[in-house]
């Protein structure tokens, strides 16, 4: 055990190369806790690419196991709800029976902070899919009531561009068509939007999932670290 890990080590397997998310994520865990990431290449955001990573991940997954961390985050909404709700269950049972780590993806991460947040109904905003009936079909099949989920209007490799009260505006205005909603979605880290999450939660008293701080959360949680962090909205600050 390496002295600043004592807490545990994590492997994280990005989808893509040069984001800011994963340093904001590190920035939000507790002292202790390590964290060795390794990265695919996708790189416009096509869901072919998506679907031919699954073998990639797999690859790194192996690599991961040899270090001996003890969890394995597999990052990136796209690949895993391409595989559809029940898919991406099995694959992760397969590979946790393969590796003997425990191993959580995007996608099951938010499905859990979701139901930590006691969300049920919620509207939101993604840019990784050309059709985000992937994104609605796979939280429906979660059990959850997606009332709304909108594309950001740019392209997938300018969307970390967009300013954070750009998108703020653009979520305030998707969850006034939808009043019954009960939280906001995030889907994906390329968004550079950790200022406006308490701001949002503030202002539209209702919790706000992003995906990094879901991240952080989930890492505490399967470490058994319980370090709560405000600044970040009710999922760090709390510690459901």
């Amino acid at each position: 055990m390496a002295s600043d890990t004592w807490r545990g080590m994590v492997g994280m397997i990005k989808p893509t190369k040069g984001s800011a998310s994963l340093v904001e994520m590190i920035r939000m865990l507790p002292d202790g806790i390590g964290i060795i990431p390794l990265f695919n290449n996708i790189r416009h955001g096509k869901i072919e690419e998506f679907r031919a990573a699954i073998p990639v991940y797999e690859e790194k997954i192996a690599e991961l196991a040899e270090d001996r961390v003890d969890l394995i985050h597999a990052a990136g909404t796209p690949p895993f709800m391409l595989l559809g709700y029940k898919g991406e269950q099995e694959i992760i049972e397969k590979w946790e029976k393969q590796f003997k780590i425990p191993i959580f993806t995007s996608g099951t991460n938010q499905i859990a902070a979701l139901k930590a947040l006691k969300i049920k109904r919620f509207v939101g905003v993604g840019y990784d899919f050309e059709d985000t009936s992937i994104v609605v079909n796979y939280f429906t099949a979660g059990g959850f009531d997606v009332l709304g989920i909108e594309r950001l209007p740019v392209p997938w490799e300018e969307v970390g561009r967009l300013s954070s009260t750009e998108v703020y505006y653009h979520v305030k205005r998707l969850f006034r068509k939808h009043p019954d909603a009960d939280g906001i979605y995030f889907q994906g880290g390329k968004l550079r939007i950790l200022d406006i999450i308490e701001l949002l939660e503030q202002d539209l008293q209702v919790p706000v999932l992003h995906p990094g701080v879901a991240q952080a959360w989930e890492i505490q949680k399967r470490l058994h670290v319980r370090q709560p962090k405000t600044g970040y909205g009710r999922l760090l600050a709390e510690m459901p």
